[in-house]
């Protein structure tokens, strides 16, 4: 929590400046848990949040720990590092494990358009030594940083599937629009594995969300996520003459009420809304309701894919 670009500080959820003392942090966690209990007609995800944020800041050690990385100190650490080519954070040890077979940059996209944006912001003739620095984000307009935000999201996904082994093949950032639609018309990841073959859409609203009338709804959420997911899968299973089994959005954790949610068949195929931490086992056993392959179904599958898929 608080680690998107999108979500708010734990001094925003906390009602407070980040130069308040420790005594008025302390009255305002009091104030703020009084006004969100749901026993007193508060809302239980904003109750969630209050005690989160306090556990981050509430003492001097867990409080300058938590101003270090996220650019309210003096000494402000980078936060959204660009580990994205090497899909593992950096210093950990190289997994030789066999993993996916994987094609095209996840969040390479939006990553390019968040620099490009993040510099023109700043302003001409001003040097960006770190776009990714957490006082810079935090400050940028919503816009640019719900780029990095879905940028990291993609690249979190990316990590999940990759370690799901040899037997699945997934491609990040194809193209799912006409010749006429930009490179934000796009799938994130197509996935084939033995559970059958998914569309998915990974996301960060910077809050939570919940499920209305089969489309997600939320304080971060604009157009109906669920609806374009499937008509972007509609265009890439026409132009490569495949059918995909579900249709699946991956959220942070801490976004959802529940780890998974499995919606039916919406518009005639079977969608699920998952949290980042239930995305592996989903992608194994599969989705309610799709249709499994196997054999040379797969094998014809990917062939199809590989010939049609274009990257954006």
């Amino acid at each position: 929590m608080f680690d998107s670009p999108l979500s708010a500080s734990a001094y925003d959820v906390l009602g407070v400046d980040a130069t308040v003392d420790d005594e008025e942090l302390r009255r305002s966690y009091r104030l703020r848990l009084r006004q969100t209990h749901p026993d007193t007609g508060g809302d239980a995800a904003v109750f969630i949040q209050v005690q989160r944020a306090w556990e981050l800041v509430g003492t001097p050690e867990a409080r300058a720990a938590y101003d270090r990385g996220h650019g309210f100190g003096s000494t402000a650490a980078p936060e959204y590092a660009p580990d994205a080519p090497s899909w593992r954070p950096p210093g950990r040890p190289v997994d030789t494990r066999p993993r996916a077979r994987s094609h095209g940059q996840p969040g390479g996209w939006r990553r390019e358009r968040y620099l490009e944006l993040i510099r023109e912001w700043a302003g001409r003739g001003v040097t960006v030594e770190n776009p990714y620095d957490p006082a810079l984000v935090r400050s940028a307009p919503v816009a640019v940083r719900r780029l990095l935000a879905d940028a990291l999201a993609e690249e979190e996904t990316a990590r999940t599937v990759a370690d799901l082994g040899i037997g699945y093949t997934v491609w990040h950032d194809v193209a799912a629009g006409g010749r006429g639609d930009g490179p934000d018309v796009k799938l994130d990841h197509i996935v084939l594995g033995p559970s059958g073959l998914y569309g998915i859409l990974s996301e960060d609203f910077g809050g939570p969300v919940r499920v209305r009338r089969g489309d997600l709804i939320g304080d971060g959420v604009a157009d109906p996520p669920i609806a374009g997911l499937l008509a972007r899968i509609r265009t890439v299973a026409r132009a490569a003459g495949v059918r995909f089994g579900g249709a699946i959005v991956v959220l942070p954790d801490e976004d959802l009420q529940q780890p998974i949610e499995e919606l039916g068949k919406v518009r005639g195929l079977p969608v699920a809304v998952v949290s980042r931490s239930a995305l592996s086992g989903v992608l194994r056993r599969g989705v309610a309701g799709s249709r499994s392959i196997g054999g040379n179904e797969v094998f014809d599958v990917r062939t199809r894919l590989q010939q049609t898929v274009r990257f954006v």
